[in-house]
């Protein structure tokens, strides 16, 4: 094959688009100061939360040389996960449960993944180069990674805009130790656009290119592993995993079109699921029900706090139906989401006599405040 680094490229191009990659930009290693003071300052304000992976790593992350000294060029890659429906749709139909589009179906880790290797072997075979490859599971700064190599540009909500597929990219990485000459960074194309920012329904976009994600649903559902704060509990809705409200808004979404891709295609069951069904799930039937999918990774108890928020948000008095055995079960957690939701629901004589009925017998503090409405 050539040694023209012009027709690598291209050559690498090609066989990633076969392999179904959708989205492929090429970007130099030399750290973005830039972004490496906005993780900096993120991190330094604690607004990563509990993600302390992200402050661990921080100078790993800051830039590809600090991850890897040999890389000398970094190909981005995207995979389209466009919905082929309105991902808001289910929001107003509060008895069931809203999950993020991206978890619909199967881990986009393994996916990817599979097909990173491929191209990876194929370029280490081809070229005699040496690589990596990331899919989020590094200290790689994506999104400022991506918009370098000319995929998009960072929204203002912070997370990848891309001209030709919307908001709907998953991103992965390849460094390599191949001199490639890279693209033309992305433009920002927002404008005066300020959609995201409106639609946040936690207000966790404070301004323009600036989110806190300890309000932020997708970060409170999926990463925090405690109570949910009760201030924001009620601006959940029916959102039980993960948030789409920023990226579903954006106006050019109007470009993106549906991912052609089997695994991202939502199973029937995710799609719009009954609380009532939710709240029935012991471990091992969470297990099955979610086998391969990310929700698996924050556990059932996790994911029945969830639940029950979105059941107390419903606004559907027959749910407490569903919710009152959890105020038995064996974790902490579920009990005290299980309390909040009943509280939600039932009148006050109710909620009264259940309180006399549970809580002297009620160990955990947290859950005890639950009761008292503290």
């Amino acid at each position: 094959m050539s040694a023209d680094p012009a027709v690598l490229k291209q050559q690498i191009a090609e066989q990633a688009r076969a392999l179904g990659f959708d989205a492929v930009g090429f970007a130099s290693p030399e750290a973005d100061n830039v972004a490496a003071e906005n993780l900096a300052a993120y991190v330094a304000e604690g607004r990563h939360g509990e993600m302390a992976w992200m402050e661990e790593t921080l100078e790993r992350r800051a830039t590809p040389q600090g991850l890897w000294p040999e890389v000398r060029s970094v190909i981005v890659l995207g995979v389209n996960y466009g919905p082929a429906q309105d991902p808001l749709a289910l929001l107003g139909r509060t008895a069931h449960g809203g999950i993020s589009v991206y978890a619909r179906n199967r881990d986009y880790h393994d996916t990817i993944k599979k097909r990173l290797k491929q191209l990876g072997r194929w370029m280490a075979e081809s070229f005699g180069c040496q690589l990596k490859v990331f899919v989020d599971t590094a200290p790689v700064m994506e999104k400022p990674l991506a918009g370098k190599a000319g995929l998009g540009w960072q929204g203002r909500h912070t997370n990848l805009v891309s001209r030709e597929f919307g908001s709907w990219l998953f991103l992965s990485e390849i460094y390599t130790t191949l001199d490639l000459p890279p693209d033309t960074p992305g433009q920002d194309r927002c404008g005066s656009c300020s959609a995201c920012m409106t639609a946040c329904p936690t207000g966790a976009i404070t301004g323009p290119y600036r989110i806190e994600p300890r309000r932020c649903i997708s970060y409170l559902t999926i990463e925090h592993k405690g109570p949910i704060p009760k201030e924001l509990r009620p601006m959940m809705g029916n959102r039980i995993y993960g948030c789409d409200d920023c990226l579903a808004v954006c106006p050019w979404n109007k470009f993106a079109t549906p991912t052609r891709e089997a695994d991202f295609m939502p199973r029937v069951e995710l799609t719009a699921p009954r609380l009532a069904d939710l709240a029935q799930l012991d471990d091992a039937a969470f297990r099955e029900v979610f086998t391969a999918s990310p929700v698996k990774r924050i556990g059932r108890d996790r994911f029945l706090r969830n639940v029950l928020i979105a059941i107390g948000n419903s606004g559907v008095p027959e749910l407490a139906a569903a919710a009152e055995p959890l105020l038995s079960d064996e974790s902490a957690l579920v009990r005290g989401a299980a309390v909040w939701a009943m509280a939600r629901l039932l009148e006050e004589k109710d909620f009264a006599a259940l309180r006399d009925r549970h809580l002297p017998g009620e160990e955990d503090a947290e859950v005890r405040r639950e009761w008292r409405r503290d």
